[in-house]
């Protein structure tokens, strides 16, 4: 019955990841409506929401996994799942059962078909009341997309988190980055702290503007902590830190290890623990075994994939949900650093996607196979790599996800690397 579930609301439900646009709603009165049908639910727990072009999904991962190691029972909503939707609905790095996601669907299907909420509407309700019925103590909530008329935004948090700003989503949020930073923070509530990740010219006096409109405490995170140096060993790195802000962290300097690997996750590390430490002005108690443990196995407490996630070796193979010009910056760059005899790439992105931007920032020393994801949203591999090799790259078109990943294996040597990326459902399509 589950799968049948699931297939019922694709069927029924307008879904951004599968048709884009066409499912987005420029208003919150869905999710009012259903928050009135489940009782309010979110009011019964404390929350913390975390919104930002990139990193956000880290972010959350991280916040829930040492909130779950100080021992609160903690619940994480995020999307989009890369293999089983169940991963978007989690208490205590545990995913929904699947029988609870049925049972929710058939107890309330009158009413899912009568209001016809969003794919994203109704999985947030979803997310709300599995964990006022699993008594959580505080949620982590990711917004899906932007900010102000964000499905989640009806909850008020204990805290607000803006991981960073970028160009993504354009068409909804605007096609300007202080446009884009309106909208992000709009999840900014009346007297409510809130962290911002990164500081940006464009958007800072957006944030201290609309947090002084709101009378909430701001803070900016690489105010409050810098990181001295890093080093990656057996799968963590290891960081160390200068505390540059003596109330939220009165130790000068102090090391941690993260079980997320990527480059990137230097910024999201000081985000997160920005926050946290917010966290603990407002009486969290969490103390610094729960913090060095949670950030430890952050990923395998809430089951995190996707993040320069290294699928294989000899030959390598790693894979990233990075998907807009700001997020693939930093991974390509990355993947710049990696020794390796030859590259081969497995590309795919979003029919909506800025090719112009993203196409500058691709490794021209790489063989491409141009595939797409098997939704409907996808960009047809072959104008995808008709815009990729007029750019100069070289390659061939494939015609789906595993197959792409068939032939890259069969070519690579153990010294070569097979990176694929450029599309979240790209990844959630692998099956390395």
């Amino acid at each position: 019955m589950y799968k049948e579930t699931i297939q019922y609301l694709y069927d029924a439900l307008p879904v951004f990841h599968r048709t884009g646009k066409a499912a987005y709603k420029a208003n919150l009165d869905n999710s009012v409506l259903l928050d009135s049908h489940f009782g309010y639910p979110h009011k019964k727990y404390q929350t913390v929401h975390v919104a930002g072009t990139n990193g956000k999904g880290s972010v959350s991962h991280i916040i829930a996994s040492v909130l779950h190691s100080a021992g609160y029972k903690t619940g994480l909503y995020t999307s989009p799942h890369l293999f089983d939707f169940r991963e978007r609905i989690r208490v205590n790095g545990l995913e929904i059962p699947e029988q609870k996601v049925v049972d929710f669907v058939e107890e309330n299907r009158t009413f899912i078909e009568k209001l016809r909420p969003s794919f994203f509407e109704i999985t947030s309700a979803m997310a709300f009341w599995f964990f006022a019925d699993e008594r959580v103590d505080v949620a982590v909530i990711e917004t899906g997309l932007g900010g102000r008329l964000d499905s989640t935004n009806i909850i008020t948090p204990t805290l607000s988190v803006i991981t960073n700003i970028g160009f993504d989503h354009t068409e909804f949020l605007g096609d300007s980055l202080d446009k884009i930073a309106s909208e992000k923070a709009g999840i900014i509530k009346l007297g409510i702290p809130v962290v911002i990740g990164e500081k940006h010219e464009q958007t800072t006096g957006i944030f201290i503007a609309k947090a002084k409109e709101s009378h909430s405490p701001l803070f900016f995170a690489e105010d409050c902590l810098k990181v001295l140096s890093s080093e990656n060993k057996q799968g963590k790195q290891r960081f160390t830190f200068a505390s540059l802000n003596s109330d939220l962290f009165p130790d000068v300097e102090f090391t941690a290890s993260l079980d997320l690997e990527g480059n990137y996750q230097s910024k999201n590390i000081v985000t997160a623990l920005a926050a946290l430490a917010v966290l603990r002005k407002q009486s969290f108690e969490i103390g610094v075994e729960a913090i060095q443990n949670g950030l430890a196995d952050a990923a395998a407490n809430t089951g995190l994939k996707g993040r320069w996630q290294i699928l294989k070796r000899n030959p390598t193979v790693i894979c990233d949900t990075g998907h807009n010009a700001h997020g693939l910056n930093h991974t390509m760059k990355q993947l710049q650093e990696q020794d390796y005899d030859r590259l081969f790439f497995i590309l795919g992105v979003v029919a909506d996607k800025d090719l112009d931007s993203v196409i500058p920032l691709l490794p021209e020393k790489a063989y491409y196979f141009f595939t797409q994801a098997s939704i409907p949203r996808a960009m047809n591999a072959a104008i995808l790599a008709k815009q990729c090799m007029a750019a100069g790259l070289n390659g061939e078109i494939v015609a789906t996800v595993d197959e792409a990943a068939r032939k890259a294996l069969a070519k690579a040597s153990a010294n070569d690397l097979i990176f694929i990326g450029g599309s979240t459902y790209v990844v959630g399509e692998l099956r390395i």
